[in-house]
């Protein structure tokens, strides 16, 4: 086995996110499916920037937001994305860096402009997102490399990765050389949207074990296994997984593996305000935990935290270190 570079490498949509506060009425206006994730093409990209309101732009995108949690947490991560050689893609790289995350992709020089997901934030901290995946989508298998996929204890991958065909063959690449190498390979199923579209695929990856762990909040869950009962779903995914955790917003969450479940309770907050990395930032603290041989319950706990910390302000990364906060919280570094 080749020594251990990273602690996670996460594959996934490099994505700049464009996010704004709006009312209800204005996603009724623009057809927006609240609490959902519409792709897009670049004419209507353009059409959402010009009636939205005001907006920050912050580097995003799932699993690169899950890969900067891990880092806050004090840990080796890296990540694996396509961007264009253009002014946010430039931005998108020197973010990541900034985090301390070794980002090696090379950016696309031609092609469709770098990815971006306008996030609209509606009073009740609930998010809607509609995503252009522009030069995201032209992430290949040869933009994957072997020695850093075997040299990473947990390779965690997208759901939104099954959108592009090609980003879907990096994937398969990815699970299979870190399974050689004997590495985990985690999943996240990224949205209820993403699993309706890929119901099949997903089940087939969790049940042939191309995936070890599985990340789902209750709605992915339930389109999985296409029941509106939770009991029901769990009770399947137990059957089907090695390990899984699924997110409850306030209830907290699940771990589900073949010994049982565990219900791990949702970090204190005082307000909510922006939703937007939630399950990115569980994800972060529980790949964070596991990484570091921490049994599921304190790795569900330091999911808790991260989520708890992004979800009070707006955008989808941690504005304060992981690490100071676990620490604070008595939980393990």
């Amino acid at each position: 086995m080749p020594d251990l570079k990273f602690d996670v490498l996460g594959i996934g949509n490099a994505i700049v996110d464009v996010i704004a506060r709006a009312e209800d009425d204005f996603l009724v206006r623009q057809k927006m499916a609240k609490g959902g994730m519409a792709l897009i093409d670049e004419a209507r990209a353009e059409a959402i920037y010009d009636a939205m309101g005001p907006a920050v732009e912050i580097s995003g995108g799932s699993a690169a937001n899950t890969i900067v949690g891990v880092a806050g947490f004090g840990a080796r991560a890296a990540f694996v994305g396509k961007v264009k050689d253009d002014e946010l893609g430039r931005a998108f790289a020197h973010d990541i860096r900034a985090a301390g995350v070794t980002f090696d992709t090379p950016p696309a020089a031609d092609g469709p402009s770098t990815a971006r997901c306008y996030v609209m934030v509606t009073p009740d901290g609930e998010r809607t997102m509609n995503t252009f995946l522009g030069a995201a989508q032209n992430l290949h298998p040869a933009d994957v490399d072997a020695g850093t996929v075997a040299a990473s204890a947990i390779i965690y991958l997208e759901g939104y990765l099954w959108d592009p065909p090609h980003a879907k063959e990096a994937f398969r690449k990815a699970a299979t050389i870190a399974h050689g190498a004997g590495r985990k390979v985690a999943l996240t199923l990224s949205d209820a949207f993403c699993v309706g579209r890929y119901r099949a695929e997903f089940l087939d990856l969790i049940k042939t074990g191309t995936v070890d762990l599985v990340l789902a909040n209750e709605s992915e869950l339930k389109s999985l296994y296409a029941t509106a009962d939770f009991d029901t779903a769990a009770k399947a995914l137990r059957g089907d997984v090695k390990l899984a955790v699924v997110t409850r917003s306030e209830k907290g969450c699940v771990v589900v593996s073949k010994e049982g479940m565990v219900e791990v309770p949702a970090a204190p907050i005082v307000k909510l305000v922006d939703a937007t990395g939630a399950g990115d930032l569980f994800a972060a603290g529980f790949l964070f935990g596991l990484a570091r041989g921490r049994d599921h319950k304190t790795a569900a706990r330091l999911g808790a935290l991260a989520a708890a910390e992004v979800i009070q302000h707006i955008g989808a990364r941690p504005e304060v270190p992981l690490k100071d906060l676990a620490r604070q919280g008595g939980l393990p570094v």
